[in-house]
């Protein structure tokens, strides 16, 4: 059953050629095109995943629970829509959060294949950050990546997050227990 929200109360930011925002079960089908048409592009970088990941159905349900989760203030998955909202360009996952005396979160992100190279990822994740550093007010973020995903470094790199190590065998990713380098970004308020 579809649960009912208040859109307006969930995060919606918009950069020159997108828009974030926590995707509606109503933008089931556009995610479910989204990874359906990123199968192999990200298949490298991302678990393996049953044949229900790629339905209709199935997003409806993890749509419903993401917004739940940020109104539990236990994650922010925001969708990076182009600006007309007609296509999902790619996301940005802030999970874990944990308050306290953490004040942290892991960041997670994919990017269509057909938007590589445009600096859409970059554009996304420098306001989500900021959103994340300045309306949530969490410390740190945490991201980590496989080393071979040069790209994904260079990224972080460019957004200010510093190298801190490397995890043997951190994340079971296409059925390969894979080493990861771990950064992370210090909000510059809290320095």
């Amino acid at each position: 059953m579809a649960q009912q929200f208040n859109y307006q109360e969930l995060p919606f930011i918009e950069t020159d050629r997108l828009c974030l925002r926590l995707a509606h079960p109503q933008d089931a089908k556009l995610m479910a095109t989204f990874r359906k048409e990123n199968t192999q592009h990200l298949t490298a970088w991302e678990p393996s995943r049953k044949p229900e990941f790629y339905t209709q159905g199935f997003w409806e349900y993890q749509l419903n629970a993401a917004i739940r989760d940020f109104r539990h203030g236990n994650s922010i998955a925001l969708v990076l829509f182009d600006k007309a909202q007609k296509e999902i360009v790619g996301v940005c996952n802030f999970t874990n959060i944990i308050r306290g005396t953490f004040q942290s979160c892991h960041l997670g992100y994919a990017l269509a294949a057909s938007h590589e190279g445009q600096g859409k990822m970059y554009e996304a994740l420098n306001v989500a950050i900021t959103y994340i550093f300045e309306q949530q007010r969490l410390h740190r973020i945490m991201a980590n990546y496989i080393p071979g995903n040069e790209r994904s470094g260079k990224l972080l790199a460019k957004l200010g997050f510093e190298i801190e190590g490397r995890a043997k065998q951190l994340l079971l990713i296409n059925g390969q227990w894979e080493d990861h380098i771990l950064t992370s970004l210090i909000n510059p308020k809290h320095l």
